[in-house]
C-alpha cells in the first residue's frame, strides 16, 4: 500500500492507493482511519497520490467542483451502491440518507444508507459530507460535524437557502 499524508484546511488526510487507483482518503483522526503498517510505502511522488493532492489543492482553492481519480473503495454491495449514490450527488446540494435509500429502491433503509456512509473510505471524493438528515440537521460525518460544515460553506451548499 503507498501513502502521503496531504494537509488541507479541514485537517492533515491519509491517501492510500493500491496499483494505480485510490483507495483510502481519511482524515487522521478519524475514528475509522487506518494506520500505516509495516507494509506500507511512504509515497508522496506517487502518480495516483499526486493527482489527489494536486485536486484537492483544486477543490479547496475553489477551481474543482467533480474529481478525476481512479477509485477503487472496498465494502459490501450495498455500500458500494451507497457511495455511488453518494458521487451522484452535485457539488453545492445536499440530499438526505432517506432519499438516497429511495434511490436506492429501500425506503426504508435511512438508517443502513447512515451506517454505509459512515465507512466511506474515500472521504471528500466520495462526498459523504453531502448526505444529510431529513429535517436539515448535519449528523453522522466520521469527520466531524465541523468538518462536514466547512466543506458544505466551501461549496455554498450550508448554510441552506429560502
Amino acid at each position: 500500500m503507498d501513502y502521503t499524508l496531504i494537509d488541507s484546511p479541514v485537517g492533515t488526510l491519509l491517501a492510500l492507493a493500491a496499483a494505480d487507483t485510490l483507495v483510502g482518503l481519511y482524515f487522521m483522526d478519524a475514528a475509522h482511519a487506518p494506520r500505516p503498517g509495516d507494509d506500507w510505502s511512504a509515497s508522496p511522488r506517487h502518480a495516483v497520490l499526486q493527482d489527489t493532492r494536486r485536486q484537492l489543492e483544486e477543490y479547496f482553492g475553489e477551481r474543482r467542483r467533480t474529481f478525476e481519480l481512479p477509485l477503487r473503495p472496498t465494502g459490501t454491495p450495498f455500500q458500494s451502491q451507497v457511495w455511488q449514490t453518494l458521487q451522484d450527488i452535485p457539488y453545492g446540494s445536499t440530499r438526505s440518507y432517506g432519499a438516497m435509500a429511495a434511490l436506492l429502491g429501500q425506503p426504508g433503509a435511512a438508517r443502513a444508507v447512515g451506517a454505509a456512509n459512515a465507512r466511506n473510505p474515500i472521504s471528500i471524493i466520495i462526498p459523504c459530507h453531502r448526505a444529510i438528515s431529513a429535517d436539515g440537521r448535519l449528523n453522522g460525518y466520521a469527520g466531524g460535524v465541523e468538518r462536514k460544515t466547512a466543506l458544505l460553506e466551501l461549496e455554498g451548499a450550508w448554510p441552506p437557502q429560502g
